[in-house]
């Protein structure tokens, strides 16, 4: 029997609160787009990503879970994806669905992160981004926040 992830939690890190998402959007906390200030320098940890829920039922179904970074406060810009994550159906249509042949599903992922680009150049600002596809009617469910390499 494997155990179960422990990283610490700190509040000022959280990235989604729960809720469904049914259509691709940006991570919200308390109804609001989150974005964290990483600050200057660079930034190593792993998002421990905890899906309660997810939609699985048309076979056909994608959720890919991307770590942001950008210089731009808003993400007006300059937006590249450093990790990401593919959950969902491994359904029928290789194109379509996720690689392997067995269902992403509920439960603890955790995600490498690391808030360089390419030739290390780090980017202050992060955020997560939910991209659905797929027969959605229910989606996808999940928290998830950051927890810092020392």
């Amino acid at each position: 029997m494997s155990e179960r992830a422990r990283k610490t939690y700190d509040v000022d890190l959280e990235l989604k609160d729960a809720g469904a998402i049914a259509a691709s959007a940006a991570a919200l906390v308390d109804a609001a787009a989150k974005i964290l200030d990483l600050g200057t320098g660079t930034v190593e940890g792993d998002i421990i990503i905890d899906v309660s829920a997810m939609e699985v039922a048309s076979d056909d179904e994608k959720y890919i879970i991307h770590a942001e970074v950008s210089s731009s406060a808003t993400f007006a810009s300059d937006i590249y994806a450093v990790a990401s994550l593919i959950l969902g159906s491994s359904g029928t249509a290789e194109w379509d669905n996720i690689p392997g042949d067995a269902d992403m599903y509920i439960g603890r992922y955790v995600l490498p992160f690391r808030n360089e680009i390419v030739n290390g150049i780090p980017k202050r600002y992060m955020r997560l981004y939910t991209e659905v596809s797929g027969s959605i009617v229910t989606g996808i469910n999940y928290t998830a926040y950051l927890s810092k390499r020392n």
